[in-house]
């Protein structure tokens, strides 16, 4: 059996009924949240009238396991630029360089599937070539914010003691920042290149893609000793497409189509803490 969330702001009286309607669900339970659970339905399927009606209301809707609640994930792994934070850090340096429009439109094709990642990644670092160093932390401290909902969500997480990890195709400069201030286990993104106080246009190492980032995930996986299902992975993005692929729940936070269409949840309208509507703690 399975239940209905239906979430992200009000739920009309006559989109309730329809619902009941259609669905015949054992119980009508109001959340926190403004949300509300239609439990015990047997189809994971809704009308395409349904979801217009959603659609038309701005609200977001799950089909999730009837009884499944957070404590029974042992990991949530998180993507960092639009998912757990507001920017896209690139995009961000690139603008006290004076090339923001142009690096943010290589982003969002390379975040659309559009572009190889690596390839998007050494592109568009070669613009940042020259750049102070010490742009990186006015970007963190000016412009960086965490997405609504995303402490929250976090705080829940680690009072269920759900291992947390950052897997990003971003820089360690902020990575390491997150992990270190929100209490995250692991961490993993590019090292940004730096000499003489600065960027050269390259990163050190190995290129973290959307391969690197689910071998993390499996990797994480195994020694902690956890099934798939145990396993969620939060993005929104193509690069996030693999990892989301290896978790057994895997959600997309106002993501590009592509993602949406191969995620187990799609959050187009709520905070990331809307994961505990779906999921009680």
């Amino acid at each position: 059996m399975f239940d209905l969330v239906v979430y992200g702001g009000p739920v009309p009286t006559y989109l309730i009924e329809a619902i009941q309607s259609a669905l015949k669900p054992g119980a009508v339970k109001p959340q926190a949240m403004q949300a509300v659970r239609f439990t015990d339905i047997d189809s994971q399927e809704l009308s395409d009238a349904l979801r217009q009606s959603l659609h038309n209301e701005q609200l977001d809707w799950a089909v999730v396991p009837a009884g499944r609640s957070l404590k029974d994930f042992k990991l949530v792994v998180f993507d960092m630029d639009s998912t757990l934070i507001n920017i896209e850090c690139i995009d961000e340096l690139a603008d006290f360089a004076g090339r923001k429009a142009e690096v943010s439109a290589i982003t969002e094709a390379a975040m659309r599937g559009e572009l190889d990642y690596r390839e998007s990644l050494k592109k568009r670092v070669a613009i940042l070539e020259g750049l102070n160093a010490q742009v990186l932390a006015r970007v963190f401290s000016e412009r960086l914010l965490l997405n609504p909902g995303a402490r929250e969500l976090l705080e829940a997480l680690q009072a269920a003691n759900i291992h947390t990890a950052l897997l990003s195709g971003g820089f360690t400069y902020f990575t390491e920042r997150l992990r270190i201030e929100l209490g995250l286990d692991f961490a993993t993104s590019n090292e940004l290149e730096i000499v003489s106080g600065k960027l050269t246009g390259k990163v050190v190492g190995e290129i973290v893609d959307a391969q690197a980032k689910a071998d993390m995930l499996l990797s994480l996986s195994n020694e902690f000793g956890l099934t798939q299902d145990q396993v969620m992975a939060v993005g929104d993005g193509a690069n996030d497409l693999l990892m989301m692929a290896a978790a057994g729940t895997s959600v997309a936070y106002h993501a590009k189509p592509a993602t949406q269409a191969k995620a187990t949840h799609a959050i187009n309208h709520g905070g990331l803490d809307s994961i505990l509507t779906l999921y009680p703690a």
